[in-house]
C-alpha cells in the first residue's frame, strides 16, 4: 500500500547572496493510512518548517512531497489551494476559530464551502462532536468555550471533511495540562475509530507520547526516530524523555 505522505530529500533554504540558512536539511519519511506521527526537536530544529512544507503552506527550495500519490509540489496555485481545503485538516496552537459563527457554525463551515448537502451537513458535524465530545457546545460561541473545547472544535472542523491528512502543530501549547490531556485522548480516538492519518509537531514529550512514531529534528535534518510498538504511553514517554535529553531540549512534566 503506498503511503499517504512521502517526503523525499526536502530542502527548505532562507536568505541568499552569500548568507543562506538551511531550515531543512534532506529531509525523507513516510507517513501510512492510520498512522499517527509526531515530529519533535529543539526551538529552530525546523520542525514548523518542515509541517509548513508539507501543508503546501510553504514551498521547498528542493526535493518533493506527494500525498495520495500526488505530487503536491508540482501543483500550480489554484489546485494547491483546492487540495489543501479538500485533503488537508489544520489544527493549530491558535485554534483560529470565527468569533461570529457558533461551534456548529464552525465545524460546517469546512462542509459547506466543498459543497457537502445541507441533509448531510448536520449529521457529520454531530457524529465528530460527539467523537470529540462537544456536543453540549455546538449553540455556544467561541467566547463562551474554555480553551480546551474551542481547541477540540477546530478538531471537529480539520476531520470532519475526512481529510486524508491531518495536520497539527503544538495543539496542546496553549492548554493547561487537564486540557491538553482531553483534546490528546480525543485525537487518539480520531487516530483509533476513525483512522485518523495525523503528523504532529510538539515541543512535550508528554503529548508526544501519544504517537505512534516519532521523527527527531535536528538542524532542520532527521537525527533519528523512535517506534512506541508494543510499549505503554508511560515506557515511550521514558524513552521520548531519554532522547530529548541526549539532544539537550526541554524536558516535560512526568506522567
Amino acid at each position: 500500500m503506498e503511503p499517504i505522505l512521502r517526503v523525499e530529500h526536502l530542502v527548505r533554504e532562507y536568505g541568499g547572496r552569500g548568507s543562506v540558512t538551511r531550515a531543512i536539511d534532506d529531509v525523507s519519511f513516510s507517513v501510512n493510512q492510520g498512522e499517527f506521527v509526531g515530529i519533535m526537536g529543539a526551538s529552530g530544529s525546523g520542525k514548523s518548517t518542515l509541517l509548513n512544507c508539507v501543508s503546501t503552506i510553504d514551498s521547498p527550495t528542493a526535493g518533493k512531497i506527494w500525498v495520495e500519490g500526488k505530487e503536491v509540489t508540482r501543483m500550480k496555485p489554484k489546485q494547491v489551494s483546492r487540495f489543501r481545503r479538500e485533503r488537508l485538516g489544520f489544527v493549530f496552537q491558535d485554534c483560529n476559530l470565527l468569533d461570529t459563527l457558533t461551534a456548529f457554525e464552525n465545524i460546517a463551515l469546512a462542509l459547506t464551502i466543498r459543497g457537502t448537502a445541507p441533509s448531510l451537513v448536520e449529521k457529520k458535524v454531530k457524529e465528530t462532536a460527539g467523537l470529540l465530545e462537544i456536543a453540549d457546545c455546538m449553540n455556544k460561541y467561541p467566547y463562551q468555550m474554555s480553551g480546551g473545547q474551542r481547541q477540540r472544535t477546530a478538531a471537529a472542523r480539520a476531520i470532519v471533511t475526512s481529510p486524508a491528512l491531518v495536520l497539527a502543530d503544538e495543539p496542546t501549547g496553549a492548554l493547561d495540562s487537564k486540557s491538553a490531556k482531553l483534546l490528546l485522548d480525543r485525537f487518539e480516538a480520531l487516530n483509533s475509530q476513525r483512522e485518523a492519518t495525523i503528523l504532529m509537531v510538539t515541543h512535550d514529550a508528554f503529548t508526544a507520547s501519544y504517537c505512534h512514531r516519532i521523527l527527531f529534528l535536528q538542524d532542520g535534518a532527521v537525527l533519528t526516530q523512535l517506534e512506541r510498538g508494543g510499549q505503554s504511553r508511560r515506557e515511550f514517554f521514558r524513552q521520548i524523555i531519554d532522547v530529548v535529553t541526549r539532544l539537550g531540549g526541554d524536558q516535560s512534566d512526568v506522567l
